[in-house]
């Protein structure tokens, strides 16, 4: 019989949840060496596969530049693995012995993983590495731009998991990413728990699916600089984070906020390290292709695009070598489209007169878009940097680095991981990065450690203390033992009892 698209899908969708589902039941029975085998096996396929699958997802998407995605590879087979090689994940994974509490991991099942357009083979091989360090199952749902390079990045992990020792049917890639799959994986009973990335709609999706999920909220992440900071470094890590993979990584920098009295010399280093400034019509044209639709979001046609090619679209001209576009900008708003999130080499530049007013410019931004996220300030001085990071509803504040690769821990020390939770300010459940401990049910084995007080025993005791003091207290002279005192109370329960 043949089967309409939709329908198929949704059939594949179970059949790939069943056979996961029966899989993952053998993989929780294994030891934590075998899983810490298979987990490295992975990751070594994952390095070996890195250049091309990078450029498979640049030649299948448009997105970015191959050599950029073999290095998002290569962080997740190289830096994620080793944050979660030694992790425990197998039987009793911790003892307080102050507390006599164990706890034991236990993995959640089957994991549904969706894919975004923007990194995808990276976000594949990290799904798949810390589900299996967990001991779960995953079925992948990957967008349908990207799902070639997906199918061969989730190929890749399953070949190498099978020869390591793992159960046939762990990994599973759809063939057929519809809307329609999707929903149906996010709400199949045999579905335990949904890791999402990708757009507003589809995170909100996963959180409204009834099942416990993990969303990533988009990124519209701001950088102050200060008048004490390093600007030839500031700058150098701005560019560098800015223009990898042309912008592809919801971490990066979107806007720079920048105080009034080195804004000069702030300019003048960016165009040095390849910066081109826009004004006038040129900026207004640019702007006009960054959103599109009545619901004003943003154009797919600029993510992950050269500036030479959004200059092309927007019909103005640029430098052959310019490595990104900057315009100064006043508002904030989808009036003023340089100011929202726009995965491209795209930047806005503000200017402020002091730290205070680079404060609220900040959370003006994150406000439109990007609550939770990341936010980045470049200083040398103590106080401010901690003010700053006080005031900001972000769950990373990244302190001079550049906020590509320090929010996803490439050069700071948060959990390497392609995964940023943004807390409830972002509407998410964590704002962690995310991990295999993400990935658990933890249990507690705890042991009793106190006897809980009678309370008709306590009252005793208590009444006939009372007694003994008022004994002692009408017999006066000098004080007597600790043995008359606990004699007294003794007769003294004794005649309660009889009573």
């Amino acid at each position: 019989m043949r089967l309409d698209a939709d329908l198929h899908s949704i059939q594949e969708v179970r059949d790939s949840l069943t056979e996961a589902n029966a899989a993952q039941k053998k993989l929780e029975r294994l030891t934590q060496r075998q899983i810490d085998e298979i987990v490295r096996a992975m990751a070594n396929a994952a390095d070996a596969e890195a250049e091309r699958l990078g450029a498979m997802a640049v030649e299948e998407t448009g997105y970015g530049k191959p050599a950029d995605k073999a290095a998002k590879n290569r962080f997740v087979a190289r830096s994620v693995y080793e944050a979660i090689k030694d992790m425990p994940t197998v039987g009793i994974i911790r003892k307080d012995e102050s507390t006599k509490v164990w706890e034991v991991a236990q993995p959640v099942g089957v994991i549904a993983a969706i894919i975004p357009s923007t990194n995808p083979t990276s976000t594949v091989i990290f799904k798949c590495l810390i589900a299996l360090k967990a001991r779960n199952a995953i079925v992948i749902s990957p967008h349908p731009a990207a799902f070639e390079c997906c199918r061969e990045a989730a190929r890749a992990m399953r070949l190498a998991a099978e020869e390591a020792g793992a159960p046939e049917g762990l990994i599973h890639c759809l063939s057929r990413p519809t809307l329609e799959a999707s929903e149906e994986l996010m709400r199949h009973p045999l579905t335990d728990l949904i890791l999402a990335t990708g757009g507003a709609g589809m995170v909100k999706a996963a959180y409204s699916s009834g099942k416990p999920a993990y969303g990533v909220g988009p990124g519209n992440v701001p950088v102050y600089v200060h008048s004490s900071a390093d600007l030839p470094r500031a700058v150098r890590q701005i560019v560098q984070s800015k223009t990898f993979d042309w912008g592809t990584i919801c971490a990066s920098e979107q806007a720079i906020v920048v105080d009034r009295r080195i804004k000069v010399q702030l300019a003048e280093e960016l165009k040095r390290h390849g910066a081109h400034f826009l004004s006038g019509t040129d900026k207004i044209k640019v702007a006009s292709v960054i959103l599109e639709g009545s619901g004003r979001s943003l154009n797919p046609r600029v993510v992950g695009k050269s500036p030479q090619a959004i200059a092309a679209m927007a019909a103005i001209e640029v430098p052959s070598d310019a490595r990104l576009l900057i315009a100064e900008e006043n508002e904030v708003g989808l009036a003023a489209p340089w100011s929202v999130e726009k995965l491209s080499p795209l930047l806005a530049l503000y200017t402020v007169n002091d730290w205070e007013e680079g404060c609220r410019r900040c959370m003006e931004l994150l406000e439109l878009g990007g609550l939770g996220h990341t936010v980045g300030i470049h200083c040398e001085e103590t106080a401010i940097i901690e003010a700053f990071g006080l005031e900001k509803p972000a769950s990373r504040i990244i302190v001079n680095a550049g906020t590509t690769f320090g929010g996803i821990g490439a050069v700071t020390g948060l959990q390497p991981s392609m995964t940023l939770g943004c807390g409830a300010y972002g509407n998410n459940i964590t704002s962690d990065n995310i991990g295999p401990q993400h990935l658990l049910n933890i249990k507690r084995v705890a042991f009793g450690i106190r006897e809980m007080p009678d309370s008709e025993a306590e009252s005793a005791y208590e009444l006939a203390s009372e007694r003994a003091a008022r004994t002692l207290a009408e017999r006066g002279g000098p004080p007597i033992s600790r043995d008359e005192v606990r004699r007294i109370v003794q007769a003294v329960l004794a005649e309660l009892q009889v009573q």
